[in-house]
Parts: C-alpha cells; sequence; structure tokens
C-alpha cells in the first residue's frame, strides 16, 4: 500500500511542477505593485490556477496518507520497546584501524609519538 501511495504522489509531483511552470506570470512577485482599477488587484483565477490548486490538495492529501501509513506499519518497531542492548563484539585491547593506528587519544604512559620512517 505504501508503494502505491508513493507512486500516487509523485505522479503529482511532477504534475504540479509542470503545471505550475506552463502557467502564465501575472507580474507582480508576492502581490507588490498590483494597483489596478479594482479593489482586489487580481484577476478571476483561471482554469490552470483551479487546477493547480486541485493538484496541491492532492499532493498534500497523498504526503499525508503516506505519512499515516508508514507510522502504522512501523508503529510496532520502537526502539524503546525493543531490545537496546548491543551484542558484544569481542575486541583484543590492541586493536587497530586498517590504516595502521588505534583511533583511541594516546594516555599518560604512553610515550611520544614517531614518525612514520620514510620507505627506501
Amino acid at each position: 500500500m505504501q508503494n502505491i501511495v508513493l507512486v500516487i504522489l509523485l505522479i503529482l509531483a511532477l504534475s504540479l511542477i509542470v503545471t505550475v511552470l506552463m502557467q502564465r506570470s501575472e507580474g507582480g512577485g508576492l502581490g507588490i505593485g498590483g494597483g489596478g482599477g479594482n479593489m482586489s488587484g487580481r484577476p478571476p483565477a483561471s482554469p490552470a490556477a483551479k487546477f493547480t490548486w486541485i493538484l496541491g490538495a492532492g499532493f498534500m492529501a497523498a504526503s499525508l496518507a503516506l505519512t499515516i501509513i508508514a507510522a502504522r506499519e512501523d508503529g510496532n518497531n520502537s526502539l524503546l520497546n525493543g531490545d537496546l542492548t548491543a551484542p558484544a563484539v569481542s575486541q583484543s585491547e590492541d586493536s587497530t584501524t586498517p590504516l595502521g593506528g588505534n583511533l583511541l587519544p594516546p594516555s599518560a604512559t604512553d610515550g611520544p609519538a614517531t614518525p612514520p620512517k620514510a620507505e627506501d
């Protein structure tokens, strides 16, 4: 079910992007400088604008549905309900990294660090 809603969400997102890009710019971004003679300063909504609102509402509904489905499916998998103890990994005290050095900081009893020797 989650995959179906995800595919619907992707189709709605792509449709919304295409619809917004195909609309004609009305100018006056964010309603600035629209003056005009009428009171609202905005023309009536075109069919493309109404379709954009419908796609946006569908996108929001699909997003909420996907969130609810994912929460319901993963509701039983909580860290607080599960076993929090990690399995013990046996490591010797002299473990080193693949680069050849220990990742822990030197202790007070360690001697000074020696630079690596140059190869001949």
